[in-house]
């Protein structure tokens, strides 16, 4: 499998730490897992074969680590994650909470490198 390596939109500028999550085979298509990366709770994201994402892990609204357990999907041509708790939609890209913006996460730079995925926290 070759996954490009690839950076969230929130950031542009260069990561000093990357983190190695795991191999990206550990991560089955549409689904997350979850990461501890330089003690913040992070979701990693696998959409389709190819696109990763990463986000806090922390539901705003229950304070709960459970974002990662979310069912992807999408919301016209926004890329999200629904809050196991609230159902509250979380665009993987910027970290967005659609219903409620005041409840936003940071999203997070990603990217593979010699078939592990590795996170910078942002």
């Amino acid at each position: 499998m070759n996954i490009p390596s690839q950076k969230s939109a929130m950031s542009t500028e260069p990561r000093a730490s990357w983190t190695p999550i795991c191999a990206v085979e550990d991560i089955l298509p549409n689904t997350g897992v979850c990461a501890l990366v330089e003690g913040r709770h992070v979701a990693v994201f696998r959409v389709g074969k190819e696109q990763l994402f990463a986000i806090d892990n922390v539901d705003p609204k229950s304070t709960a680590s459970v974002l990662a357990r979310g069912l992807i999907g999408s919301l016209g041509e926004r890329i999200v994650v629904a809050s196991p708790l609230y159902k509250n939609h979380f665009d993987l890209r910027t970290g967005e909470c659609i219903e409620s913006p005041e409840h936003s996460v940071q999203a997070h730079a990603v990217r593979v490198e010699g078939g592990q995925i590795q996170v910078a926290c942002a």
